[in-house]
């Protein structure tokens, strides 16, 4: 059931990134500028985050499997578009089905784990969830970038429409919103209204939705758009290089997600910590790339992709946030609410980067190249501007969380408190292992 869940979100992610890895292709197919490609993940991206709160909002009162097949065959229906689509207009329709489709698979997906798996595995299964989801992102970087060079535009995303013709057929099958049968209650309009004023007011709702947005964003806008024409017109990267790194992203990704996941289940009190140590190294990684005189070498740009791919399963702390300081019932909502964080960022940052490259390009600054090295490097810096951003909402809000928490009895130590107590758990534990309690004699209580 959980494999038929994960298996629908890669294949939304696949569908998500298929139109960043075509970015070249689609200038020359659609005859766009730089703000006019923009405008298809844009408009995809703005569907997605719109449709976050109303698709938490029927997850909870319609259950995961029902939003899960919609979105699938909805994400068919995209890519079918696009495949034949020989206009701008005629290809935007097709990425905001694409991403109307996408805005339905990840909550859901989400919201089937309290319902099957025990608390404590949570945030594991969590990270696991949205690390096998991101191979998506190497199925449109390997695969369906093979297919369209091979045999073009048409072919490549009829291949990729199937694709979401399988999740629908194996979510159908396969996937049950919980062990036990529904009871038929569905919620009120009221309380649905009600459910997402008090999701909204809870600080904690609002952490998730400010960490998402501060980490989430830069490796969307990287790999979902301007990375790969950034590495091989504006860094002179080989294809097969820019794919690698590509590849390098979701491999990162794979690797520290477990580690986030166990960090987060262990150290539940430290992670806005973490979210705010990820976005200082992405901001670093960026700062420099974009200062490097001449273009970056490629280990600088290696260095940069790890900085971005942590960001992924960083990001996923946010719903965490939202998971345990909300009720089981309104799950579904706080997910949606923080899911806008990111994906906001994502679409205002992607279509800003656009038009500055279309500015500097008219004011004659990028040599009458569209994709030149010191033009994209100006409007890939204007992220930094939402970077800043998202890390002064964070704390903010933290404040007030902490405050929350403090009137509950729950305070914070300071990190060298906290340090020093981890430091002191190791070298119990470490001793323990060398000189067990013998039989029959309690070991030490519960710390």
């Amino acid at each position: 059931m959980w494999a038929a869940g994960v298996c629908a979100y890669l294949i939304a992610v696949t569908q998500r990134t298929t139109f960043g890895v075509a970015g070249i292709e689609a200038t020359e197919r659609f005859d766009a500028t730089a703000s006019q490609l923009a405008v298809f993940t844009v408009v995809q991206l703005l569907v997605y985050a719109a449709l976050q709160i109303p698709v938490g909002v029927l997850v909870d009162r319609w259950g995961p499997r029902a939003l899960i097949m919609t979105g699938a065959l909805l994400m068919m229906l995209g890519q079918l578009q696009l495949a034949f689509a020989d206009s701008v207009g005629a290809g935007i329709v097709g990425r905001l089905l694409v991403g109307a489709g996408d805005a339905t698979t990840f909550i859901s997906v989400l919201r089937l784990l309290p319902a099957w798996f025990e608390p404590r595995r949570i945030p594991v299964l969590t990270q696991w969830t949205g690390i096998i989801g991101q191979l998506g992102q190497i199925m449109s970087v390997v695969p369906f970038v093979a297919v369209l060079s091979t045999f073009g535009w048409t072919p490549a995303f009829l291949a990729a429409s199937s694709l979401s013709l399988l999740a629908f057929v194996l979510a159908l099958a396969l996937i049950r919103d919980s062990p036990q049968r529904k009871s038929g209650v569905v919620p009120t309009l009221r309380q649905t209204g009600v459910s997402l004023a008090e999701a909204w007011r809870q600080p904690g709702t609002r952490l998730g939705l400010w960490s998402h947005f501060t980490i989430q964003f830069p490796g969307t806008v990287f790999v979902l758009m301007w990375g790969y024409p950034y590495l091989v017109s504006a860094e002179g990267v080989e294809e097969g290089a820019a794919s690698a790194l590509m590849t390098l992203f979701v491999a990162v990704g794979i690797i520290c997600g477990p580690i986030l996941g166990r960090y987060v289940a262990r150290h539940p009190l430290r992670r806005s910590t973490m979210v705010l140590a990820i976005a200082g190294a992405i901001t670093v990684g960026w700062l420099l790339v974009l200062l490097h005189a001449g273009p970056a070498p490629y280990w600088l740009l290696a260095v940069l992709v790890v900085a971005l791919a942590i960001g992924g399963p960083g990001s996923m702390i946010a719903f965490d946030f939202a998971r345990t300081f909300n009720p089981s019932t309104r799950v579904g909502t706080a997910t949606g609410i923080v899911n806008i964080g990111g994906f906001a960022a994502s679409l205002v940052s992607m279509y800003v980067i656009g038009v500055v490259l279309d500015l500097l390009l008219a004011s004659g600054f990028s040599e009458g190249r569209l994709y030149s090295l010191a033009s994209f490097r100006l409007a890939l810096a204007t992220q930094l501007v939402f970077l800043a951003l998202g890390v002064g909402a964070m704390l903010v809000v933290r404040r007030r969380v902490r405050r929350q928490l403090a009137d509950q009895g729950v305070v914070v130590p300071p990190i060298r408190q906290a340090v020093a107590r981890e430091r002191a758990r190791r070298r119990q534990e470490k001793a323990l292992r060398r000189f067990p309690e013998p039989p029959g004699r309690g070991g030490p209580g519960p710390s």
